[in-house]
């Protein structure tokens, strides 16, 4: 039985060719490279290279894929959105402002993580994905983006108008917190496809 490897997020196929897509990240057949044995008695002989200098950012970038700070990361904003959502909802169904104030931290908290995030996410794609933009990645960079931009946008638009809940817009302001919370579930998702290879 032929072994194929995707290029992209190191799958392995058996088979007698690769497959049409990759079932984790949806390269083509042309990402994947047939995996052929070593010979068993001689080792290749290739010619001495020359060594490459790492800089700092390179050491630093290497240490957060070996310890995957991405997935780390991403665990503690992620485990608040969905308690965010949830002190809005009742701080909007039941009209309590304190409520509303402990989304409103949480929230902070969430904003003051994300560069974290984002910076390690980035270097995993670069280093670990070689910047693949598979439909996978694509979808993965969209609902990362859309998570963050309405993480931002409802932050600030509580620190302009803390009684927004309260308000004729809350409903509106309600729907842009589940949106983030669904876009970021949608990241995690795939992030979690690409971790296990599911």
């Amino acid at each position: 039985m032929r072994r194929w490897k995707c290029t992209i997020c190191n799958y392995i196929h058996e088979g007698d060719a690769p497959p049409a897509k990759c079932p984790i990240c949806n390269a083509p057949a042309s990402k994947f490279v047939e995996i052929e044995p070593a010979p068993p008695e001689t080792p290749p002989v290739s010619a001495p290279r020359a060594p490459v200098k790492e800089t700092g950012i390179d050491k630093i970038k290497a240490v957060m894929v070996k310890h995957h700070l991405h997935p780390v990361s991403v665990h503690f904003p992620n485990g608040v959105l969905p308690v965010i959502v949830v002190l809005f909802i009742l701080s909007f169904l039941f009209g309590n402002e304190s409520f509303a104030t402990a989304g409103f931290y949480n929230l902070i908290f969430v904003v003051l993580a994300l560069p974290l995030v984002l910076v390690a996410g980035f270097v995993e794609w670069e280093k670990k994905y070689n910047r693949a933009l598979t439909v996978l990645f694509q979808i993965k960079i969209v609902a990362a983006s859309i998570s963050t931009v309405s993480c931002c946008v409802a932050l600030f638009w509580y620190l302009v108008e803390p009684t927004v809940i309260a308000s004729s817009r809350g409903w509106i302001f309600i729907g842009l917190n589940l949106l983030m919370v669904g876009s970021a579930g949608i990241a995690g998702f795939i992030g979690g496809k690409l971790v296990f290879k599911d």
